[in-house]
């Protein structure tokens, strides 16, 4: 990723299908969208390590979009409502298993290569949904919409990132007490 093509967003790095969702955020009181920049599907493709096997095209922002749409549905609402849009992201593909040298593996294939990001960020949520569904969460700050996948010890953590979210919901709670005071 060339220094042209930064990753803008505040937050990165968590699962697919969340970092998916974290392609839109709220920066300054405006709502942001990497897929609207020219190189936001790029940016988003080698931030994943998805680049190499994957190439931009307009067919796979589209599908992506479709992914981020079904997705938002299902982890704003219940998996059971967003079951079937999910679920049409993931007709587009399948897991095919096999036995290699270093034992069972297994390896998506798609009809149409385009579908490839989009249906394994759906086939990440299904993951994230059998491992911990608990642990998906939003962030807590008012006007944040970031989302995260919970890896604290206790499974209490709030903020997307301590050193935006929770810095400013501290720094207004000692605003809110010194004013009173």
């Amino acid at each position: 990723m060339s220094a042209a093509a930064r990753d803008p967003r505040p937050l990165t790095g968590e699962p697919l299908a969340l970092d998916l969702l974290n392609t839109r955020w709220n920066e300054e009181g405006a709502g942001r969208d990497l897929f609207d920049r020219p190189d936001g599907l790029a940016v988003w493709l080698a931030a994943n390590g998805l680049d190499a096997a994957h190439p931009a095209s307009p067919e796979a922002l589209g599908h992506l979009r479709r992914a981020r749409e079904a997705l938002a549905v299902a982890v704003a609402t219940s998996p059971e409502e967003g079951a079937p849009l999910v679920d049409a992201v993931l007709a587009h593909g399948r897991v095919r298993l096999r036995l290699t040298a270093r034992g069972p593996a297994e390896e998506p294939e798609f009809a149409d290569p385009a579908w490839g990001p989009a249906w394994l960020a759906a086939r990440n949520y299904l993951d994230l949904l059998a491992k911990a569904p608990d642990r998906i969460r939003v962030c807590a700050h008012d006007s944040c919409v970031l989302r995260f996948f919970d890896t604290s010890r206790n499974g209490t953590r709030r903020w997307c990132s301590m050193a935006a979210c929770g810095n400013r919901a501290k720094a207004s709670r000692h605003y809110a007490r010194s004013k009173d005071a």
